[in-house]
């Protein structure tokens, strides 16, 4: 019984105590890796330092582009050394000595090589200012180089200064300095982009009028000042962005990089810069408004009065030309007279609109030669137009009817009403109004009812077989001799024509005006139908004899 109680005893305080163990050996292990961890970094800061101590002397003993490379080289080192730095700082378990020595050689590297840096810096604009237009696009590379180099160092300055207030490292006005640099750079920097800018602007103006000659070194500038801008709006972005960190108020920075990339982001939402933006454009208007409203009342009033001007010009020339194509030597069809009345009154409209569009600032030229080109454009676009005013030119031409005739053409049947240089407008008989395509009337047979003073009047009458042929043919020459609309001359026609089926049939054929035609046809008509019923003469209807013979039964 003692036994098992010491047994069991035992079992409990090894239950016990055995997590506590593990507890313990977990947090030797974490303990052990954080400082494995924490050594691998330092070595790993040792080696870089050594790597930057090489660099530097390769720098001092060097020149020209073994210079640049070990610079280069130098800063890519110490920006490894800065993420290495920065994880270490994370960490609580390093001596703060070690980390502060550390962040103050990172504050003497930077300072020291940010001297550096700008000195270089303005012998390369002093360069590029003084160099040749062929030789600025290679120095403009060397220039922003060292440009992002330096804004490189200004971030890496903020960082540190960062770095110096966690772990209390006393840096009397550290974020002051580095503000008075930033405002004073990003002064420069927005003067430099809106001086290349205007440049820009410039020399892209000048390009659309130069000659040949002067082409090249005017495209050459252009590309310099293109890139120098796009330099300076990246180079501006950053230090603004710095400047944000620093609390520096950014406002009209950032309205000029919206106004010089149009690109919208959330800083337009900004109150300052909105405001800011509204302001130079009211001030623009205004300034606009003052040294151009005068001028432009005047030249608006100017326009105004050659519209004006222009209409009144049309109406005379529509009167002097009407008076012009009508005289009778001409010998022109009403709707040529027409059409040439339109166009003379239109090309006067048109010549005093493009005066008057000249006068408020319009170029005159851009616009005809766009006009070329469109008019190429929509020919071939609007064929099918374009063959209706080929035929409408035909018409005009050769004149197959005027404006008034009766014509049978295009499938319809009706008087002339206008005609244009794309179609004909037909009004039938019914009051309908009908355009036709004037392609498909000149592509077709054109029937001019009304085009001659005189038509024949072509009737047929039929009496029976049983009736008296010279009676019949008395009173058809009565009845037409007494129409008075019936021509004496040329004679009217009255002939027997065609013994027919069922009918022997005369032609009657009276001469009458144009005007009078259907008049004539229908009293003619009438007239014969109650003198043959009062003459007993028959007007006959198709029939036929039917005869049947009767078959005896005994021929079965």
């Amino acid at each position: 019984m003692n036994k098992f109680i010491i047994t069991l005893l035992s079992l409990i305080s090894l239950t016990c105590v055995s997590p506590l163990v593990i507890a313990a050996d977990s947090t030797a292990a974490t303990v052990a890796t954080t400082k494995t961890l924490e050594q691998t970094n330092l070595e790993k800061i040792q080696t870089l330092t050594s790597d930057i101590v090489n660099l530097n002397k390769m720098v001092t003993s060097t020149t020209g582009d073994e210079q640049n490379i070990a610079r280069l080289q130098l800063f890519k080192k110490n920006t490894e050394r800065r993420d290495v730095l920065s994880s270490l700082l994370k960490s609580d378990s390093l001596d703060k000595s070690q980390l502060t020595k550390m962040v103050k050689d990172q504050i003497a590297f930077v300072k020291k090589n940010k001297t550096i840096v700008a000195e270089q810096l303005k012998q390369d604009q002093l360069a590029f200012k003084q160099a040749s237009d062929n030789e600025q696009l290679i120095l403009l590379t060397q220039l922003n180089d060292n440009t992002q180099l330096l804004l490189n160092l200004l971030k890496d300055e903020k960082q540190n200064n960062d770095w110096a207030t966690s772990l209390n490292i006393t840096a009397s006005n550290q974020n002051k300095d580095l503000e008075l640099q930033i405002t004073q750079l990003l002064k420069d920097t927005a003067a430099s982009l809106e001086y290349d800018a205007q440049q820009e602007a410039e020399t892209s103006k000048q390009l659309k009028s130069a000659s040949e000659a002067e082409k090249a070194t005017l495209a050459h500038k252009n590309l310099v000042f293109s890139r120098k801008k796009s330099a300076d709006t990246q180079s501006l972005q950053t230090l603004v962005t710095l400047a944000d960190q620093l609390q520096i108020n950014t406002a009209e920075y950032k309205q000029q990089l919206f106004e010089a990339t149009g690109n919208i982001t959330k800083d337009i939402l900004n109150v300052d810069v909105a405001f800011s933006l509204l302001e130079k454009w009211k001030d623009q208007a205004i300034g606009w408004f003052t040294n151009n409203a005068l001028q432009s009342i005047f030249n608006i009033l100017v326009f105004i009065l050659l519209i004006l001007l222009g209409k009144f010009l049309s109406r005379i020339t529509r009167h002097l030309v009407s008076k012009a194509v009508s005289a009778d030597k001409l010998n022109l069809s009403r709707l040529m007279q027409e059409f040439f009345i339109s166009l003379a009154s239109k090309i006067v409209f048109f010549i005093v609109l493009l005066i008057a569009l000249s006068q408020i600032g319009l170029n005159l030229g851009p616009l005809l030669a766009g006009f070329g080109v469109a008019g190429v454009i929509i020919g071939f676009a609007l064929q099918d137009t374009l063959s209706n005013f080929a035929a409408g030119m035909m018409l005009l031409i050769y004149r197959p009817f005027d404006v008034g005739d009766f014509i049978n053409a295009g499938g319809v049947a009706g008087k002339v009403h206008s005609l244009n240089l794309v179609s004909t407008t037909i009004h039938t008989p019914d009051n309908q109004i009908i355009i036709v395509p004037n392609s498909s009337i000149w592509g077709g047979t054109i029937i001019n009812v009304t085009r001659e003073k005189m038509r024949r009047v072509d009737l047929t009458f039929g009496i029976g077989y049983g009736d008296d042929i010279l009676k019949a043919e008395k009173v058809l020459a009565d009845v037409v001799n007494a129409h008075d609309k019936v021509l004496k001359s040329p004679a009217p026609v009255i002939k027997l024509h065609t013994l027919n089926d069922s009918s022997v049939d005369f032609v009657v054929r009276p001469w009458c005006k144009t005007a009078d035609y259907w008049d004539v046809y229908w009293d003619i008509t009438r007239a014969v139908k109650l003198r043959f019923d009062e003459e007993n003469i028959s007007i006959p209807f198709p029939q036929s004899d039917v005869h049947l013979h009767m078959v005896k039964e005994n021929e079965k």
